[in-house]
C-alpha cells in the first residue's frame, strides 16, 4: 500500500495557506522567565515592533507563548496565562490583522479563550495532548490547525532521565497513534513537531533528526523548532545566545528533510535558509 502524500495546505479561519514553499513562525514570548531573552516582550510597544521585525523579515506565522516551557520554570496558573495572552493577541490582531497568529499553550481552556475571544489562528500544544484530554475535542471544536508535538513527560520532568528503546519509532509511534486519534474526531490540519528538546538527551535529538524524513509517512506538514536550544549550545560548549550559527545548520538539513515550518527566534536568517533550500532543490 502507497503511503499518502503529504498534506501542503492548511486553513486558518477561512484561508487557504499554502505550505508548499517552507514557512517561517517567529517566536514571541510574552514571558518574564524564557530560557531565550531576546524572545521576550514586556510591554505593547516591544509586542508590536516584534510583529513587525518578524514580518519584515519575511515571516509568515508569529507564535505567541504566555508560560514557559524550560525545564525548572515556575508554574503560570490559568488564569494568569489567559491574562498575559488576551491583550497581546488584540494588540496583534488590531495592528497586524493579516498575520497568522498561533498560540502556545497545552490547556484547552486557554485554547478556547485564544481562538473565540482573541482571534488566534491556530494552537500549538507542546504535550500533543497528553496534559489536557479535553485539548482535541476543543480543536475539533474550534475547527482551527492544530500543532502535535511530541514530548516525553511534562515541562517539569521532561529532562530528568529521558529514556527510549528506539526514539524514533517511539516518537513515531505516539504521533501516529495521536493523528489516529485528531482524525477520528474531525480534525482536518495538523501540523508534526517530533518536539526536539522535549524529553530528549542530546543523542536522541539528532537520532530523530537524522530520520525526520521518516515523519512524512504521517502525511501532515512537518513543524519543527531547534532555535538556539540546548542540543546545540550544549554539544558545542555555548550559551543560547551563540546558537544562531548551529540554528541555521540544523535548520538547513531539517529543510532539506521535508519540513515544511521553522519556529525560530531569528526570522530572517530562516528565511534565508528557506531561499537558499529552495534553490537547490529547483523552487523558484
Amino acid at each position: 500500500m502507497e503511503a499518502e502524500q503529504v498534506k501542503s495546505t492548511m486553513v486558518c479561519r477561512g484561508r487557504l495557506i499554502d505550505l508548499s514553499r517552507p514557512r517561517v513562525m517567529g517566536i514571541v514570548n510574552v514571558t518574564p522567565d524564557s530560557f531565550f531573552a531576546a524572545s521576550r516582550v514586556g510591554d505593547h510597544t516591544a509586542l508590536l515592533k516584534r510583529a513587525e521585525q518578524i514580518l519584515e523579515e519575511g515571516g509568515t506565522l508569529l507564535d505567541l507563548g504566555a508560560y514557559s516551557t524550560r525545564p525548572g520554570a515556575a508554574e503560570v496558573s490559568e488564569e494568569e496565562e489567559v491574562q498575559r495572552l488576551l491583550p497581546a493577541l488584540e494588540t496583534l490582531r488590531k495592528h497586524y490583522p493579516d498575520l497568522l497568529l498561533s498560540v502556545d499553550t497545552f490547556r484547552s481552556a486557554v485554547a478556547r479563550k485564544a481562538v473565540r475571544e482573541g482571534e488566534a489562528d491556530l494552537i500549538n500544544d507542546v504535550s500533543g495532548g497528553s496534559l489536557d484530554t479535553n485539548m482535541f475535542d476543543t480543536i475539533a471544536a474550534l475547527k482551527v490547525p492544530y500543532v502535535l508535538m511530541h514530548i516525553q513527560g511534562s515541562p517539569r520532568t521532561m529532562q530528568t532521565a529521558p529514556t527510549y528503546q528506539n526514539v524514533v519509532a517511539e516518537v513515531s509511534l505516539w504521533l501516529a497513534q495521536r493523528v489516529d486519534a485528531l482524525r477520528k474526531k474531525g480534525v482536518a490540519d495538523i501540523l508534526i513537531d517530533p518536539g526536539f528538546g522535549f524529553g530528549k538527551t542530546i543523542s536522541h535529538n539528532y537520532q530523530l533528526l537524522n530520520h525526520l524524513n521518516e515523519l512524512s509517512l504521517l502525511a501532515y506538514p512537518l513543524l519543527v523548532g531547534f532555535s538556539r536550544k540546548s542540543m546545540i549550545y550544549k554539544l558545542l560548549d555555548l550559551d543560547p545566545e551563540a546558537a544562531l550559527n548551529g540554528t541555521t545548520v540544523l535548520n538547513t538539513i531539517a529543510l532539506q528533510k521535508g519540513a515544511k515550518i521553522l519556529r525560530v527566534h531569528d526570522v530572517k536568517e530562516a528565511v534565508e535558509c528557506v531561499k537558499l533550500v529552495g534553490q537547490l532543490n529547483g523552487v523558484e
